[in-house]
């Protein structure tokens, strides 16, 4: 709405005895100034600036973040493709806003991608009876794995490169 629309719905309001005098002028004054009140004026004050985070603030936050990245991949027991999705949307949802989340989301979908990779050639073996073992120590490695790296960004804020994981995001 321009400022000459802005003042005839002001004079209308002033005219039908909507507002005062006193407020039709401070109103008009607001208006022409840019500035604003909670009155009926369009003009809205600029957003306040962000709220700056300190360095630990921001720290704590990686730290529980990564652990939160790590720990999703556990849903897998409890919601199938939950623990492959979850991951890779948290990644995605923090990488660009906290440091180090990053290579966290990487270093968890690395594992992600070698754990589904190792079960369906550990699946396809279980057909002579070979797999089977496999699978059992895939679904364990499964679960250790991600509770160390949870643990670890959680509590001492280090990454911790999952054993056997294949590199596939760099």
């Amino acid at each position: 709405m321009s400022l000459a629309d802005e003042l005839l719905k002001l004079e209308q309001l002033r005219k039908s005895g909507g507002i005062s005098e006193e407020e039709f002028a401070r109103l008009k004054a607001k208006l022409m100034d840019g500035s604003s009140d909670t009155g009926p004026g369009p003009a809205s004050a600029p957003p306040p600036p962000p709220r700056m985070r300190s360095p630990r603030e921001i720290e704590q936050q990686t730290r529980q973040w990564a652990m939160f990245i790590h720990l999703s991949q556990l849903l897998n027991f409890v919601l199938p493709g939950g623990g492959i999705v979850a991951p890779i949307v948290l990644w995605q949802i923090k990488k660009d806003e906290l440091p180090g989340i990053d290579e966290h989301g990487k270093a968890a979908v690395n594992w992600v991608i070698s754990l589904l990779i190792y079960a369906i050639v550990a699946g396809m073996f279980s057909f002579i009876l070979i797999g089977i073992p496999f699978l059992f120590a895939l679904a364990v490695l499964g679960i250790v794995f991600p509770i160390i790296a949870g643990l670890r960004a959680g509590n001492d804020g280090v990454l911790w490169n999952y054993p056997l994981s294949i590199p596939f995001i760099r």
